[in-house]
């Protein structure tokens, strides 16, 4: 089996690295890929910096309504190719054939709307602003701009920069997750014989934190992109403000679901199941602690239980199959690692996921849906975000109450209430502390022409992926003041 080669300078090349890394199949552990790894790629990432700095001092200067052009082809290439690349995706990320073609069409929403650069980045005129004068404020690129992505979605989360990137005018680097490298890279060979970009424009190089490092620290690169733990986010922003760099990076997060006495109890329990149990729980929006509210909660507890144990593991390309792996033997430890701690803090184990085996599949990284209650308020499970399929029951009477103990956590991604009350609904949006409020929802997740918000610890820098907050970050403000009288000597 070859190792991967980097794309750089609009060829295929192999890495200066001997180091390799396996990349396994989560559901079989078959190795599926080998990506180079180690010191050497860092030599990897400057090499494609530099190059991407000479296709962006060509890029700059082209019109906007040029710069879109590829997109347009771009967007059809994803549609053509939707399922040669959902099925990479399930391969490699374990996650479900429908969810990962559900994956791919987010992709493509942000591909749609980044081919209104144009409109997004008009210019503001001001005319006359005194005798003879003009104010005017232009949008210009930055330079090259680096992203470096998550395992969780591979094929999507990469398109919340890319396309925004390229339209406004600038080169752009990604080194995508080592754990899932094969999505993007058959991705960027459909660039590489369908699209006409300028060599060096796009660049995809693989590796671990030494081509990250380089990343971040290469005086060519003017902004980064990053979504991934907070832990690595704080690292990300930390180095990349450090070296005077535009940072974005999105975090981890512990999303909260309020359900209120008087919500419908089919369909809120339809919607949580799918929100905490969707992709594993491997998602930055899977709902994770669940709060049903009022004097009797029993009837939540029951239609909740009763689902999840419905809720059929196993490899994604199976029929019948609601949920995939976990992404490697490490998660699935630390997840039933974690359980574990939630019951020795006291927590009832009402479904117990652990120790699932899938017919066919026995080296697969399966954990099963999980439910916790009685889960304590200040303990390690409510203050780690899981990653995986598992929920936690707090006990809560009062809205005020879990108000009060959502925005004392330490993340804000995401937070989402169900009621048929407005009243409750519009104090919960208006008061709690999250950058994603689902009312009703149990994945309060942005169409593409919104940001992807997120607050606290889950989210450092000041604007987010998608539309026109990706459109702002990747361009600079420039404001022009002119004079042109038209009688020098009437003006003095």
């Amino acid at each position: 089996m070859s190792v991967l080669k980097n794309y750089i300078n609009g060829q295929w090349v192999s890495s200066k690295s001997d180091e390799v890394l396996d990349v396994h199949n989560p559901a079989t552990q078959e190795v599926i890929a080998k990506i180079p790894f180690g010191k050497a790629t860092a030599t990897d990432m400057n090499d494609a910096i530099d190059l991407a700095h000479e296709a962006y001092l060509e890029w700059k200067n082209v019109p906007t309504m040029r710069r879109v052009q590829p997109l347009f082809k771009l967007k059809t290439l994803l549609e053509d190719h939707k399922d040669e690349i959902a099925k990479l995706i399930t391969e490699e990320c374990g996650k479900t054939f429908g969810e990962s073609l559900g994956e791919i069409q987010r992709a493509i929403e942000n591909v749609e709307v980044a081919c209104g650069t144009y409109v997004m980045s008009q210019s503001e005129f001001s005319e006359n602003i005194a005798t003879g004068i003009d104010e005017f404020m232009i949008r210009q690129p930055l330079g090259v701009c680096g992203c470096i992505t998550p395992f969780n979605f591979p094929g999507m989360i990469p398109f919340w920069f890319l396309p925004y990137a390229i339209a406004t005018g600038n080169a752009f680097v990604i080194k995508p997750s080592e754990k899932v490298p094969m999505t993007m890279q058959y991705v960027f060979e459909l660039i590489d014989k369908k699209l006409d970009l300028p060599k060096g424009l796009l660049s995809i190089v693989h590796g671990g934190k030494e081509a990250v490092d380089a990343m971040l620290q290469s005086p060519k690169v003017k902004a980064i992109s990053f979504v991934g733990s907070t832990n690595v986010a704080k690292y990300i922003y930390s180095e990349g403000a450090k070296y005077g760099k535009r940072v974005q990076a999105q975090g981890g997060a512990k999303n909260p679901v309020v359900i209120m006495p008087d919500a419908d109890v089919e369909m809120t329990t339809k919607i949580i199941i799918d929100s905490v149990y969707g992709c594993a729980g491997q998602r930055c929006l899977a709902a994770s602690v669940i709060i049903p509210t009022g004097d009797d909660k029993g009837m939540f507890k029951e239609a909740l239980v009763e689902a999840a144990k419905l809720r059929t593991t196993g490899y994604g390309l199976d029929e019948g199959v609601h949920m995939g792996p976990v992404i490697t033997q490490e998660s699935k430890t630390r997840i039933e690692g974690l359980i574990q701690k939630g019951v020795d803090e006291g927590a009832n184990l009402l479904v117990d996921g652990r120790n699932t085996k899938v017919s066919g599949f026995e080296k697969g990284n399966f954990v099963a849906p999980t439910i916790l209650e009685g889960v304590p308020t200040n303990g390690e499970l409510i203050e780690t975000e899981i990653f995986g399929p598992v929920m936690s029951l707090v006990d809560f009477n009062k809205l005020d109450d879990t108000i009060e103990f959502i925005n004392k956590g330490r993340y804000g991604n995401m937070a989402c209430i169900f009621t048929q009350d407005g009243l409750s609904a519009r104090k919960f949006r208006s008061e709690v502390m999250a950058g994603n409020v689902g009312i009703n929802i149990g994945v309060a997740a942005p169409v593409a022409q919104f940001p992807f918000s997120g607050w606290k610890e889950s989210f450092f820098g000041d604007l987010h992926g998608q539309g026109r907050h990706a459109i702002e970050f990747f361009t600079q403000t420039k404001v022009v003041i002119e004079r042109w009288p038209k009688n020098w000597s009437r003006q003095f």
